[in-house]
């Protein structure tokens, strides 16, 4: 099997670090509900570090892709294969994005945020967005609500569009026999 084109080192890091701390995120964020209360406000503040941390690698990983361009797909994908790769990773880009934003403007509305500073890992100061936190709490309260709603659904589809690239990769790799893993690895030679 020959090793086609692949994405650049940085790249393929950026893309499992991106992912490893999403699925860290999810583990998270549904362990959350279960989890003894003394426990809740910990992993809850990790999850809001994590979060911000993935919004940050994918702006790294924007203009790292907008600066060097990936690697083309395999000519023997399909047409159809080639432009649902095109739009699963477009759609991917933009939930990676929308979700941690969601989450920061959900968090951003929470009324006690004035009485709980946001800190990354428990170590960097971190910033609420002033245009959500500085709200009538009449008016933050439901918008609380609503965002946090949608940050919740928002984390769906994301789990439905790395459950699609995840098994066109494998669909890829497994039965069409070509070396797609091999394409995002960042130790292969």
């Amino acid at each position: 099997m020959t090793i086609p084109a692949r994405y650049t080192r940085v790249a393929a890091i950026l893309h499992w670090l991106v992912a490893l701390l999403i699925v860290i995120n999810v583990v998270l964020g549904i362990w959350a509900n279960h989890a003894p209360d003394e426990w809740v406000r910990p992993m809850i503040d990790t999850h809001k570090s994590i979060g911000i941390t993935v919004l940050g690698l994918a702006v790294l990983r924007l203009l790292w892709r907008l600066s060097h361009r990936p690697p083309k797909l395999p000519e023997a994908y399909a047409r159809w294969e080639r432009l649902a790769a095109h739009g699963a990773h477009l759609a991917l880009y933009v939930w990676i994005f929308a979700l941690p934003i969601t989450g920061w403007l959900h968090d951003s509305a929470w009324k006690e945020a004035a009485t709980h500073p946001l800190w990354l890992f428990d170590v960097v100061p971190w910033f609420r967005l002033g245009f959500i936190e500085g709200l009538d709490p009449a008016v933050k309260e439901p918008l609380h609500t609503v965002l946090g709603t949608v940050h919740f659904w928002f984390g769906y589809v994301l789990y439905g569009l790395l459950a699609l690239h995840v098994a066109g990769a494998l669909k890829h790799q497994w039965l069409d026999g070509q070396p797609e893993l091999q394409r995002i690895n960042p130790f292969a030679r």
